[in-house]
């Protein structure tokens, strides 16, 4: 039958489901090659079929409302006669009964793997397919890959190397291994399918057999649809140009500006106060009181000049009065810190909804509602509940938390990784994930983007603008919500549904996004990304202060996927010229407790040379300042070092560290590849970011080889994510 007529088929039929007949037709039309089988509606239409295709046979009843057919008996494998057939036959019948169409006979297939293909259409992310290990282990297993529809080549190979059973797919027990090009075909087929025919819900191949020469073939299917379910979370995209108004405000309205100390009507203008903002500030209240020595009017309509942001943090059931005062005064953008709204449940829920569509009526754009507010470094703005200062830089961050935010800025200040805005989302009535990163795309000065997110309302346009933007910006992100307890957590929180942690991942992955699992890990990536150039490769230099630390680090690397190659004999033998005659003369560069810094700078420099190298993890050279500070302690309580002298071996220590630092971002400039460093000690005081003048790169390090090396290995993913 041909393609066109199968699905008009399915578009008239009743059942939710296509027969197996008529789901592998339909299959096959889309390159699926399945099993050979002919048909038949009585007992010696099957006998007569059996005979011609030569034993032994599978005999199988089809239907369009049987399902679960091995639970129900309904498949009966290896019929080695016409008795067998006869019999498997009959069973089949009684208990089929009317809900039987006909019977199906196939060859009788030996393979040692079996694996499953499909389709499924995701309640917020559209068709994805899938690929893994399948038969009966299929559903205790779950070693799957997922990708989302349209797939690419690269897609469909990046999937058959996901899956954990690797071993399955190449030569195994006296098997050729796996033709991949036809299980890349198979899921190529199944996109097309997805994306030609909408009214598809799931598809299920299972199994997939692969015989002793590496052939597939699919031997059983099941096609099922529906109507097209409509995700009523989607908004309408906004312009990238207003969501930039909301970081650079001329002036501002505290609406519901507070004398009581630990208001949220108290804290925001005082942080905003309390840094460099250079606008005009205005405090509105019912009385029109003086607020911060910033005079204070009764109504937004009361304010003698124009109002570019109103900060709104009035109870929610008087936040729908504002809209006509907003309207006669010009005012288009609302920040909207009030909760309870649609995080409460269905009431809060119709007044957002009203609240949004008195507001777009009026042409005012809304963040939030339930928001922690934004800043903007580079024009000394910070509306928060605390005034965290970060320096300018360009990171972008927005947050669905906003504690998680304030803490990430203020991780931010401390470790000297430059913001170049953060917005706490909220409940995203109005602009949501998928609108800051269209303006992150177009924004000059954002290099790296950091979301912390729980849930999305519009996953495909999420991974769309997620996939435009990484190709030319990293973006960082972590993910609340991954666990059973972690989304139903999201969901009180938010009040959105959280998608399947296994797709939202997918998603993420064939986006190019970086993601992690851990808010510390978030960081140490972001500083990653804000002080170093993406290597061009996996391959690693390790010099170390002490063999040990640079054995464990070898093999963090190697767990993380990150080769560590061998020196070249060259490369040997200028370090022998540097290093004593018992250095390890190997990858890793053990540089024996050489103390001085300038040997491991030139080190360094031969390694950054080689072009076998993409990058160096650098070892326990820098925080030496730690153990001089001890030395010269024990020293003093034996009157064996004065006052000066004191002061003079710390300032030389701190000195030459800074020179060290200066030099390591001097070769990184100059050869293009990032050195990732490792403290010998960390104190209290110490960063992970250290910057050198104005350059865009900045001398990194971390505390442990261990958050070196993730870092290092987000960064080369995303790399060979640019590659692709």
């Amino acid at each position: 039958m041909k393609k066109q007529n199968l699905l008009e088929k399915t578009k008239t039929q009743d059942p939710q489901t296509l027969n197996e007949r008529d789901a592998k037709q339909l299959l096959k039309s889309y390159g699926v090659p399945m099993v050979m089988e002919m048909t038949a509606s009585d007992i010696e239409t099957a006998l007569a079929a059996a005979q011609k295709m030569g034993y032994p046979v599978v005999l199988k009843g089809y239907g369009t409302t049987l399902q679960h057919k091995t639970e129900r008996g309904l498949v009966h494998l290896n019929l080695c006669d016409a008795e067998s057939v006869r019999m498997a036959a009959t069973s089949i019948m009684t208990e089929a009964g009317s809900e039987l169409e006909g019977l199906l006979i196939q060859p009788c297939l030996t393979g040692q793997r079996e694996f499953v293909a499909g389709m499924f259409r995701d309640q917020l992310f559209g068709p994805v397919v899938m690929f893994g290990l399948g038969g009966v282990f299929t559903e205790a297993v779950h070693d799957v890959s997922l990708r989302l529809a349209p797939l690419s080549l690269i897609d469909a190979g990046e999937m058959l190397n996901e899956i954990n059973a690797q071993a399955m797919l190449g030569r195994f027990r006296g098997e050729a291994g796996v033709d991949r090009n036809s299980i890349k075909d198979i899921l190529m087929g199944l996109s097309r399918l997805a994306m030609e025919k909408p009214d598809i819900a799931e598809i299920d191949i299972n199994p997939l057999i692969a015989d002793a020469t590496g052939r597939i073939t699919a031997v059983d299917a099941l096609v099922c649809f529906r109507e097209k379910e409509k995700n009523t979370g989607i908004t309408s995209p906004v312009d990238y140009r207003r969501i930039n108004r909301f970081f650079y405000p001329e002036s501002i309205a505290f609406v519901g500006a507070s004398s009581t100390f630990g208001k949220w009507g108290y804290l925001l203008p005082l942080s905003t106060l309390s840094w460099d903002y250079k606008g005009k500030v205005y405090m509105v209240n019912p009385t029109g009181a003086t607020l911060f020595d910033q005079t204070g009017y009764p109504k937004v309509t009361d304010i003698p000049g124009p109002v570019d942001l109103a900060v709104v943090t009035i109870p929610a059931a008087r936040v729908l009065d504002l809209i006509p005062q907003f309207k006669a005064k010009g005012i288009k953008n609302m920040l909207l810190i009030t909760s309870g709204f649609r995080e409460i449940g269905e009431s809060g829920l119709d007044l957002e909804k009203t609240l949004i569509k008195e507001a777009s009526e009026a042409g005012i754009l809304v963040i939030g509602p339930n928001t922690m507010g934004l800043c903007n470094p580079h024009i000394g703005l910070t509306c928060l509940p605390f005034p965290v200062t970060p320096r300018a830089g360009s990171t972008a961050l927005v947050c669905q938390s906003g504690n998680m935010g304030l803490q990430f800025l203020a991780f931010a200040e401390q470790q000297c990784i430059g913001i170049r805005g953060f917005c706490g989302s909220g409940n995203e009535a109005m602009v949501t994930i998928p609108d800051y990163l269209d303006a992150f795309e177009m924004d000059p000065l954002t290099r790296i983007v950091m979301l912390y997110i729980e849930s999305i309302k519009d996953g495909r346009r999420f991974f769309d603008s997620a996939l435009r933007v990484s190709r030319k910006k990293p973006i960082v992100l972590l993910k609340g919500g991954q666990s059973d307890a972690g989304r139903k957590a999201a969901t009180s929180h938010t009040g959105a549904i959280a998608s399947d942690s296994r797709v939202f991942n997918a998603a993420c992955r064939q986006a190019g996004i970086v993601q992690v699992s851990k808010s510390r890990t978030l960081l140490d990536v972001v500083a990653a990304f804000a002080s170093q150039p993406v290597p061009k490769g996996n391959r690693v230099a390790i010099l170390t202060l002490g063999g040990g630390w640079g054995v464990l680090t070898a093999d963090l690397c190697s767990n993380s996927g990150l080769e560590v190659p061998c020196l070249t004999p060259g490369i040997i033998q200028t370090i022998d010229g540097l290093l004593p005659d018992f250095w390890s003369r190997g990858n890793p560069v053990d540089i024996v407790g050489t103390l001085g810094l300038e040997t491991p700078t030139l080190i360094l420099e031969e390694l950054l040379k080689w072009d076998g190298c993409d990058a160096v993890i650098n070892l326990g050279i820098l925080g030496k300042k730690f153990f001089i500070k001890r030395v010269i302690s024990a020293a003093s309580t034996r009157g064996a070092i004065s006052t000066q002298e004191q002061d003079f071996l710390l300032e030389t220590a701190l000195k030459s560290e800074e020179k060290y630092i200066a030099d390591l971002v001097g070769l990184i400039e100059r050869y293009q590849k990032p050195i990732f460093g490792v403290t010998l000690y960390d104190e209290e005081k110490d960063r992970t970011i250290y910057p050198v003048g104005d350059g865009i790169y900045k001398g990194l390090f971390y505390p442990t080889p261990d958050r070196a090396v993730v870092a290092l290995s987000k960064m080369v993913g995303y790399g060979q994510f640019l590659k692709s």
